[in-house]
């Protein structure tokens, strides 16, 4: 992938379009290297291989936090907002 084919939507509320993409190239690259990891049986590479595994997997749960929280903050914003309607009283 180069540079120039990611582009910002500039468009965040809940969530960012960013952040799911790159949460869904570190599942592939987890997804990946579980499976070159399951056809390999050099000791050396096996451990690395699980290394990357648990990189790529912490990557995963710091995108996932991040993307959960912006979520929780919009619906908060959202709660604030419709104290505010007077439609709604």
């Amino acid at each position: 992938m180069k540079m120039n084919d990611v582009r910002c939507e500039h468009a965040c509320r809940e969530t960012c379009a960013m952040l799911k993409r790159a949460l869904r190239q570190e599942e592939d690259l987890i997804a990946f290297y579980q499976g070159v990891r399951s056809e390999c049986d050099y000791p050396e590479v096996h451990a690395l291989l699980d290394d990357l595994v648990k990189v790529h997997q912490d990557v995963s749960d710091l995108i996932s936090g991040q993307l959960s929280a912006m979520h929780a903050r919009g619906e908060t914003l959202d709660g604030v907002m419709a104290s505010f309607d007077p439609a709604g009283c």
